[in-house]
């Protein structure tokens, strides 16, 4: 398993360094299909196997090399916080709501001997996570990738995906499953209304 909250959904990973914000997101509970929050307090255990495979994948998908993240107990209401104002952001980015401000995650920008520029997560616990997935944020805006994140619009799953349909007009993570769903719900509510 390279990304194991976003695959509980059966979803494909974001490109790059994006599915670890991906990543992040889906570590909340998953309606139905998984009611476990892989960042609940009391489960640290749960949570550092979670943190060992999400940054050894980021590590891959990177290019960087291995990094050994060990997460505290308090740690994890700072990773849910953090999950919490990536999806407000990304709801206010379909919808132009309020901005929401982000608490301190520092990053080391280098400039190498080529002139290219990189962008270093620094810090330790939730802040070195932090910090790595503010700075794929903003890579990803960067890039013009960020807006094909996006939180599946069945409030029962939210589970967060990646976009790849060719006008970025997505809005369940599956077609079959929530929007189905969701049309049978409107084919009912219009039945319900003609009678």
């Amino acid at each position: 398993m390279n990304w194991p909250a976003t695959e509980r959904h059966c979803l494909t990973p974001a490109p790059g360094g994006l599915a670890l914000v991906q990543e992040l997101l889906n570590t909340a509970p998953a309606g139905h299909a998984d009611p476990v929050d892989l960042l609940a307090d009391g489960a640290l255990d749960r949570a550092q196997e979670w943190a060992d495979q999400a940054v050894r994948g980021w590590s891959r998908e990177t290019g960087r090399g291995d990094v050994r993240l060990v997460l505290a107990a308090d740690d994890l209401p700072q990773l849910r916080c953090l999950r919490h104002q990536l999806r407000r952001a990304l709801a206010a980015g379909d919808q132009g709501g309020d901005a929401v401000r982000f608490t301190s995650a520092p990053v080391v920008v280098a400039l190498s001997g080529d002139g290219a520029l990189t962008v270093e997560p620094e810090g330790a616990g939730a802040r070195w996570l932090a910090s790595a997935v503010l700075a794929e944020a903003l890579l990803a805006q960067a890039s013009g990738v960020w807006r094909r994140l996006k939180i599946c619009r069945n409030e029962d799953c939210a589970a967060a995906f990646y976009d790849r349909s060719r006008n970025n007009s997505g809005v369940w993570h599956s077609v079959r499953g929530c929007g189905n769903a969701a049309h049978l719900r409107a084919c009912r509510e219009r039945r319900r209304a003609q009678s």
